[in-house]
């Protein structure tokens, strides 16, 4: 998968969830938002030429994007989205919990997805 196409996907993944929140439907949500953050993850990890295949790779390309760009707020942004990855699973989190989190995990797509050229272009 190129990078262009995880950039769609993870920003797809983020309306899909929206909507879903908004129908209430929160686990499918929740499994959306993960898939974005993963997704945006990949991306990055792509680009830079990490590893991304399992959780472990893609905790280890957020420390680097973290690190390679000063952005102390990537990792909270991707713990948040594990919870989400979670609550798919286990339906553990409160409503307060969704809604607080939330904006986190779409902030953590963003900003992942700005640290990427704008068209998404495979490293030469």
């Amino acid at each position: 998968m190129q990078i262009q196409e995880h950039i769609e996907i993870a920003q797809s993944f983020l309306e899909a969830a929206e909507r879903e929140f908004t129908e209430g439907d929160h686990l499918q949500a929740s499994e959306k938002l993960w898939g974005a953050a993963s997704h945006a993850v990949m991306a990055a990890a792509q680009q830079h030429g990490w590893p991304y295949g399992s959780h472990r790779a893609m905790k280890t390309a957020v420390h680097r994007l973290t690190e390679q760009y000063d952005d102390p707020l990537l990792p909270g942004g991707f713990v948040s989205a594990e919870k989400f990855h979670a609550n798919f699973y286990h339906d553990f989190m409160e409503d307060f919990d969704l809604e607080g989190d939330r904006p986190l995990v779409n902030d953590f797509v963003h900003r992942v997805i700005s640290l990427l050229p704008s068209n998404g272009a495979e490293p030469a």
